[in-house]
């Protein structure tokens, strides 16, 4: 078995705050389980409570009213959904600093691929803004909100590798249980599946990533309750 030591520290200055790499493990452990509950949170209401209710797949006018009835909601769907990518990017460098001396080039590789991700969810997010500035054409608002979940889906399979990669760090941690990293190695499994059959199956309909998310709400709460208790950590040979 190979020790990997994590020096603790006290609470850090900001400029540490700031520097990622040089977060204690208890720190990054707090960040990514706080910012992933938020993202959870946030994510939830600006889909599926502001934006998806006033879709209506197949039907362009009556898409075109409701977003055009509703701006202010859907204007804060897209906001929400824009914080999000921000909170991703935290998760990003959380979890890199974390998993870095379990294996720091796939650490790295995990972490960029979230950041890959979270561009092209902004991509995705772009389209909802061509939806609400075009309801005047319900033919291009419906489009639109299609294509932000075509390109959603589509990009999840990029977000399907970073959890690989985090569920395999987290599987050779040996700071973790294993089966929190087989859970979001399986996650990340249903996304890539999911992308791959958005891309090649006309009318596919995501459906894999909605029953093998348990991993990603699992670990949210080991690295809130579990997480601020680490200071040394060992990886398994």
């Amino acid at each position: 078995m190979n020790t990997i030591i994590l020096n603790p520290t006290s609470a850090a200055p900001a400029r540490a705050i700031r520097n990622f790499t040089r977060w204690s493990p208890r720190t990054a452990s707090l960040i990514a389980g706080i910012a992933l509950a938020v993202m959870a949170v946030v994510a939830g209401v600006a889909n599926f409570a502001a934006i998806t209710p006033l879709v209506i797949p197949g039907d362009a006018v009556a898409t075109a009213e409701a977003v055009g009835s509703n701006q202010t909601q859907f204007l804060a769907g897209i906001i929400g959904l824009y914080f999000v990518i921000l909170l991703d990017i935290l998760v990003a460098a959380a979890w890199f600093t974390l998993f870095a001396p379990v294996n720091r080039t796939l650490s790295a590789v995990a972490a960029w691929a979230r950041v890959v991700f979270a561009l092209g969810f902004a991509v995705a997010i772009s389209q909802l803004v061509v939806a609400l500035v075009s309801t005047a054409d319900p033919a291009a608002t419906l489009a639109a909100a299609s294509a932000f979940t075509a390109i959603w889906v589509s990009v999840l399979g990029i977000f399907g590798i970073h959890l690989l990669l985090v569920g395999y760090l987290a599987f050779r941690s040996g700071f973790i249980a294993r089966i929190f990293g087989i859970l979001l190695a399986l996650a990340g499994a249903g996304y890539i599946a999911d992308a791959i059959g958005m891309l090649t199956i006309p009318g596919f309909t995501a459906i894999f990533a909605g029953f093998l998310f348990v991993g990603e709400l699992a670990i949210i709460f080991w690295l809130l309750i579990r997480g601020p208790r680490l200071s040394r950590v060992a990886t398994a040979s």
